[in-house]
């Protein structure tokens, strides 16, 4: 084995940052149809076992963020289920391939989150088809930027990205709480914006704000029982969520505002939630870590 497969890659160049014009995409998205497609990090995750016989649910899990932490997860030795949206059917099944691959058991469900019978189908279909539930990550959101400002944030908007990212969460631990022992983990998905709210995406900031806070108070409420909550404060993200939901322009500048340049690969992000689920972060709760390409934050 040649000592330059152990050379640290610069995290500039990592991802050299492409071409993001011409990407829209109706919502959902796709990530067949992003240009280039996101990294999930196929061919360079190795799993070391850190997760192994544990069982976690994961939503949103058919793209984005969600894929790649699945793919991780199996590859550290779990099994799980996940959700999607209904009309999300084709990327649902490539992460059941990627999952199956590493010979994990995937459940792939879909429905929608904002229904609260929905999310308790989930907790119970987790533990009756694969035995337990170890790990809930709480990664399915939604956005919608509005250039126009508050006046144009539709009550309809509000409340679908309010049920989606908080109540859904809410939702899906309080159902995962009677099935979770020590040593368990909850970890949601914040972002960037619940610190540094940009005003074309205020519903969606104010509800990645809720879900910091909620995470906190989580948190100090379960220490006592031995389960951990933590959250991942991603900065920008190549995600079927940005072509599908952001205008052209606004895609076309996706990530320079980064002090590396560029957005992030999902692939990047899923090592902070395999930490975070594992044994190995025993001492980690009520903490946010921040993925944010070296933007601050206070």
């Amino acid at each position: 084995m040649s000592s330059d497969q152990f050379t640290p890659q610069d995290p500039v160049g990592q991802h050299p940052r492409p071409d993001f014009t011409d990407q829209s995409q109706s919502y959902p998205g796709s990530s067949d149809r992003m240009e280039p497609e996101p990294d999930y990090g196929e061919e360079t995750y190795r799993g070391t076992g850190r997760l192994a016989g544990r069982v976690a649910l994961v939503t949103g899990g058919d793209s984005g963020i969600g894929r790649a932490v699945a793919l991780a997860y199996a590859r550290e030795g779990a099994d799980l289920l996940f959700c999607h949206l209904s009309d999300e059917e084709e990327d649902a099944a490539e992460t059941v391939r990627l999952v199956r691959s590493t010979g994990q058991r995937a459940v792939a469900v879909a429905g929608d989150v904002r229904e609260e019978g929905f999310c308790a189908e989930l907790v119970e279909r987790t533990v009756g088809e694969l035995g337990r539930l170890d790990v809930l990550v709480n990664n399915a959101a939604y956005q919608l930027a509005q250039e126009e400002g508050l006046a144009a944030i539709s009550t309809d908007q509000f409340d679908r990205v309010m049920k989606t990212n908080v109540y859904a969460m809410f939702w899906l631990s309080q159902a995962a709480l009677p099935h979770l022992r020590p040593g368990s983990s909850i970890i949601n998905t914040t972002s960037v914006q619940a610190y540094e709210p940009k005003p074309h995406l205020l519903d969606y900031a104010a509800s990645k704000g809720a879900i910091l806070t909620f995470t906190q108070g989580l948190a100090r409420q379960l220490a006592p029982d031995g389960i951990r909550v933590n959250a991942v404060a991603p900065g920008p993200v190549w995600t079927p969520l940005i072509p599908a939901t952001m205008p052209p322009e606004q895609v076309a500048e996706f990530g320079k505002q980064s002090p590396l340049g560029r957005p992030a690969q999902p692939a990047e992000m899923a090592p902070i939630y395999v930490f975070l689920a594992s044994q190995e972060a025993s001492y980690v709760t009520g903490e946010v870590v921040n993925a944010t390409g070296g933007k601050p934050l206070s």
